[in-house]
């Protein structure tokens, strides 16, 4: 029998991680055009950007007008990822309840990614947490590569689980897992992602995959199973690490809604109306995302199964 819940609660981070590594610039006013989109699409945890060095990442540059032009509605979480002390107190002055502050388990990558070693991570971590808590900040403390690195190979995974209990210990409201190379397997989720589940105590965890081999959405499947009920996604498959070569995007926002549609499992988000986003910017772009299902919604010369929202 299938251990599946009811409902999920999905995290679209298109406007941040989608939108990262394009090297066609997307105005403010487009991104908060996609930000209303997603909110009448039904979706209640949106990222919109990042607080990064606008040399590194030219395309989140925009973060503090993204962030005044938000939607202010009460039933819509709005984050934005913070790697260090400086991007959190960027958060803070931008207005933000909510943020997730990731570090690496990966050596390589934490030096390549924020240019710290894993050390000198955990106590930016540190830091980040007490600015954010000082002001009232809710906190997800997240890691990435904790299913492996394209540069390293295997993370042991006793490693991601030290990591995840100095969050915790940290007083963080969230966990997130990051697949950030896509090397995760279905064992290598429900394996890891039940231990941090049951360290979780009920706290969130949030699971945010990358689809590099195709098996995104089967590692959906693993999670699920092991009590994950949130999951990060892009519209359209969209993103990527800009620092990692050959990373491609995250599960798409599309694909795993109508999957667990299908499956009766509750999302409250319209799939189609996240399939004409993008679609749009595949336009905006001139260029296919990996995702699959934005190019079927919609249509009227084919059926697809899905159960009501």
């Amino acid at each position: 029998m299938l251990n599946l819940p009811e409902t999920v609660v999905i995290e679209d981070q298109g406007l941040r991680d989608g939108l990262q590594s394009e090297p066609k610039i997307v105005p403010p006013e487009k991104k908060l055009e996609i930000m209303r989109a997603l909110v009448d699409a039904g979706l209640k945890r949106i990222q919109l950007t990042s607080f990064v060095n606008p040399k590194l990442v030219p395309q989140l540059a925009d973060a503090e007008q993204v962030c005044a032009g938000r939607l202010r509605r009460n039933d819509v979480i709005y984050s934005a990822l913070v790697l260090n002390a400086r991007g959190m107190q960027r958060a803070v002055d931008a207005g933000l309840s909510h943020v997730e502050a990731s570090i690496s388990a990966s050596e390589t990558h934490s030096r390549r990614n924020v240019n710290a070693s894993l050390p000198e991570a955990r106590r930016g971590f540190t830091e980040m947490v007490q600015i954010a808590t000082a002001n009232g900040l809710r906190v997800r403390g997240g890691v990435q590569c904790a299913f492996g690195c394209r540069f390293e190979g295997l993370i042991q995974p006793q490693a991601v689980i030290d990591m995840v209990k100095a969050h915790l210990d940290q007083h963080v409201d969230e966990i997130a897992l990051a697949d950030t190379t896509g090397m995760a397997d279905p064992r290598s989720i429900a394996e890891l992602c039940s231990t941090v589940v049951a360290m979780a105590a009920g706290r969130p965890v949030f699971l945010h995959l990358h689809d590099t081999e195709g098996k995104g959405l089967a590692n959906v499947l693993a999670a699920m199973q092991v009590g994950i009920r949130h999951f990060d996604t892009t519209f359209g498959g969209t993103g990527g690490c800009p620092f990692i070569q050959g990373a491609t995007g995250n599960i798409s926002t599309e694909d795993l809604v109508v999957m667990l549609h299908q499956m009766g499992i509750r999302t409250g988000i319209d799939a189609e109306k996240i399939a004409m986003v993008s679609r749009s910017l595949e336009v905006e772009f001139g260029r296919r995302f990996s995702g699959r299902m934005h190019r079927l919604l919609g249509r009227t010369d084919i059926q697809i199964l899905h159960t009501p929202l």
